[in-house]
């Protein structure tokens, strides 16, 4: 009775422990190759045209926000869009009103999984205001603006000015990177800031033209126009770099790797086509041989 009651729990026992070696083994190896991915992604936008506009009639009796926005995209999925004009409703007797004419306007975001990039491109562009329905507040040339993120790398913002500008009615020469003011008496004053780039560790953004106006024609109070307008903006943030991904090549050269011992003992593993994973098949195997002993030994007990 007592030799039953013990050669039960042994073998028991010496089965546990096998079905967790061959457990453990796979499990080990599974975890040493396993790679997890993110879903981050990069990010950019453009926009050709952004009003921040007050807009005061008769006095001031009646207010009207010009808040306009022409090709704006955004992206994380590419975007383009390359509308030519931009009309307000609403001040002009009713009557559509055109803020932007131009013959191309372009902007555009793209975002893929190496990079972000967000581009706006400006000809021939006439900018107009209300209570100035003939002058206009600004024409330009050609402006373009590029901010490019790439995963791993320093982003880039660059914004150019490709022709000449014309601040109502004056040409005006405009420093890149600097501050430009253009008064006109009876009808107002324009600062303009040419070619505005920020960039951080993975962001960028670049403006071609941004102004901040101040209109009101001959002080007759019929419309009176502050704020701000920006021109070709582009913005992106990169996407996370790829993680990198441990290497699994020899340390040295094969052929100078030389079998330790005498013929007998085993062979050189480069030889014999040794991997990454042998460590973890011989942990395998040790822990298998490990088990086996110690079921054995456990059924010979208990056959004594």
């Amino acid at each position: 009775m007592n030799g039953k009651k013990f050669r039960m729990p042994a073998r028991r026992l010496a089965t546990v422990a096998t079905a967790t070696a061959l457990a453990a083994g796979p499990a080990a190896l599974a975890a040493a190759g396993t790679a997890h991915a993110t879903g981050d992604q990069g990010r950019a936008s453009a926009v050709v045209l952004r009003t921040g506009l007050d807009v005061s009639l008769l006095n001031k009796t009646v207010n009207v926000p010009l808040a306009v926005s022409l090709n704006q995209v955004q992206a994380p999925q590419s975007a383009e869009k390359t509308a030519l004009t931009a009309t307000l409703d609403g001040v002009n007797g009713g009557k559509p009103f055109s803020v932007l004419a131009a013959e191309v306007a372009t902007a555009k975001a793209t975002v893929t999984p190496a990079k972000a990039e967000g581009y706006t491109n400006l000809v021939h562009a006439r900018l107009h205001v209300p209570g100035l329905p003939l002058l206009s507040l600004v024409e330009i040339g050609q402006v373009t603006s590029k901010a490019t993120c790439a995963a791993g790398e320093a982003p880039v913002a660059d914004s150019n000015l490709l022709g000449g500008v014309t601040v109502l009615g004056k040409k005006v020469t405009v420093t890149t990177g600097g501050t430009t003011d253009v008064k006109v008496p009876g009808i107002g004053e324009v600062r303009l800031d040419l070619s505005k780039r920020e960039t951080t560790s993975r962001t960028a953004a670049a403006t071609a033209l941004e102004l901040k106006v101040s209109v009101n024609p001959l002080k007759l109070n019929v419309a009176e126009v502050e704020g701000t307008l920006t021109l070709a903006k582009a913005t992106c943030e990169a996407p996370p770099a790829p993680a990198a991904q441990p290497s699994t090549a020899p340390s040295g050269d094969p052929g100078d790797v030389k079998p330790q011992g005498g013929p007998g003992n085993e062979a050189n593993l480069a030889e014999t086509g040794g991997s990454s994973l042998t460590p973890y098949l011989a942990g395998g195997a040790v822990a298998l041989v490990v088990a086996g002993g110690g079921a054995l030994a456990l059924a010979r007990r208990g056959r004594n």
